[in-house]
């Protein structure tokens, strides 16, 4: 499957270490050879809450039966 450059994409598993979870909404910002992805997931006030080389498999397009949410996390140092 091939994205781009700021496409959307949906989480597929948690990464608690990033206190990410399934279905946290992120943004590509980098392509790699292969599958490999940066994405970059903020946070509703804009700040990065992570950054992470992912591959394809993490990731699924966004859906239009997607619904969006907030929720907290814990403060990063």
């Amino acid at each position: 499957m091939s994205y781009k450059l700021l496409d959307s994409v949906v989480l597929v598993r948690d990464l608690p270490e990033h206190c990410l979870r399934k279905g946290d909404l992120g943004a590509i910002v980098e392509l790699y050879e292969h599958d490999g992805i940066e994405v970059e997931f903020v946070k509703a006030s804009g700040k990065t809450q992570a950054a992470l080389t992912l591959t394809v498999d993490d990731v699924r397009r966004v859906a239009d039966e997607d619904l969006l949410s907030v929720r907290r996390v814990k403060r990063t140092a």
